[in-house]
């Protein structure tokens, strides 16, 4: 057996198609900001009910943009303890301060206490990070303290191409959204990003900003401090052939987190993250949390070495503020998005497993675990501490 903890899926057909196109690009002579790139803008705009998407060369870009859009410069963005470097560093480029927040022990993202706690008056925006494409339950409640506060709500949703919540597209739910399509995310470009947004001013600045700052692609007057984040056409034609499987690619994961939920609820020593009644995740990612004093190092060793099984634990296993690239700054109060990044795992989720895949990840699971409990100190639930 060996179950990779995700992997990419790209049908035969799609690659043939994918090659064609890009003969006809390359025979094109339009290498970049072409029909394709903009076939691929107008596929997500219809994703996301007429919203404005622009195209940039990854995901990171994509938060940059949209927060020097919103002219975060001198002032503070909250971000989660619990996301990728990329979210942290996006603002700092940005000419941002940072100020880090705490997250919820059952959904690893930022709650209203949490945010309530980090905003200060010189707050320009927060940014919610949608884990593992689940969204928090609490988003709503998030986004009407900002807007009295007239703080920017941005959405990372790197990892929630296709999520929704109360019905809503992951990337229309706040000031803008920022996707990310590296090769682990559920629909990619090989790299690429881009920007959704229903406020015309802020994809008004985007497209300039993409583009070295120029008023025009055509013209040499640059009006902005820009950068170089424009899509080439080939990335384009890639995304634009796996646009077209994003439903079934997430019915699929659906599927396999259905069992996973099934089985786990009579798992001991493991306890999901679930998914909130308001919310249709993409299932980016399946996350468990481990009972404390599981030694998580030793159970992936033992998932890989018996079972030919990957946990994988992407989100995150080091906290930002414990990270020596941002030593220093304020990092009071993350006790909860220690402990969760410290305790969980993800279980293999991708578009091509089985349900009999699922139940071989589960089986191994509970063996792995019952093994370790017999080498170790009895495993405590979170909240059974003393």
């Amino acid at each position: 057996m060996n179950i990779a903890s995700a992997k990419i899926v790209m049908p035969a057909e799609d690659i043939d198609e994918i090659t064609r196109n890009i003969r006809l690009i390359l025979e094109s002579g339009r290498l970049i900001l072409g029909p394709y790139t903009e076939a691929f803008e107008q596929a997500l705009s219809s994703m996301h009910g007429g919203a404005h998407a622009i195209a940039v060369s990854n995901g990171t870009g994509a938060l940059e943009i949209v927060l020097r859009a919103l002219d975060v410069q001198g002032r503070q963005v909250v971000v989660p303890a619990n996301t990728f470097f990329a979210t942290a560093a996006a603002a700092l480029h940005a000419g941002a301060s940072l100020r880090f927040a705490d997250v919820g022990a059952q959904t690893m993202m930022l709650t209203l206490a949490s945010v309530e706690r980090a905003v200060t008056t010189d707050t320009a925006a927060v940014v919610m990070v949608h884990i593992g494409g689940a969204i928090s339950p609490e988003l709503g409640a998030i986004k009407a303290f900002c807007e009295a506060r007239s703080i920017h709500l941005v959405e990372d949703a790197a990892h929630a191409l296709g999520s929704t919540y109360q019905g809503r597209a992951a990337g229309t739910l706040g000031a803008a959204g920022s996707f990310s399509f590296y090769p682990t995310k559920i629909v990619t470009c090989c790299e690429g990003g881009a920007i959704v947004t229903r406020d015309a001013a802020i994809a008004r600045e985007a497209v300039i900003l993409r583009d070295q700052g120029k008023q025009a692609f055509a013209e040499n007057c640059h009006i902005r401090l820009g950068y170089n984040w424009r899509l080439s056409e080939m990335h384009a034609a890639v995304g634009l052939v796996q646009l077209r499987r994003l439903q079934q690619f997430i019915a699929a994961k659906r599927a396999v987190a259905a069992r996973y939920d099934q089985r786990i609820a009579v798992l001991d020593g493991v306890t999901p993250v679930l998914e909130a009644a308001s919310v249709r995740s993409n299932y980016h990612k399946y996350v468990v949390l481990l009972d404390a004093g599981c030694d998580r190092t030793m159970l992936r060793s033992m998932m890989q070495e018996t079972a030919g099984i990957q946990l994988g634990t992407g989100v995150y296993d080091v906290p930002l503020h414990l990270q020596p690239v941002f030593s220093g700054m304020d990092n009071t109060s993350l006790q909860v998005a220690e402990d969760v990044c410290a305790r969980h795992v993800c279980l293999p989720i991708h578009s091509d497993m089985t349900l009999a895949d699922a139940d071989c990840v589960i089986t191994a699971l509970a063996a792995c675990l019952a093994r370790l409990r017999k080498t170790a100190a009895p495993f405590v639930r979170e909240g059974e501490l003393q």
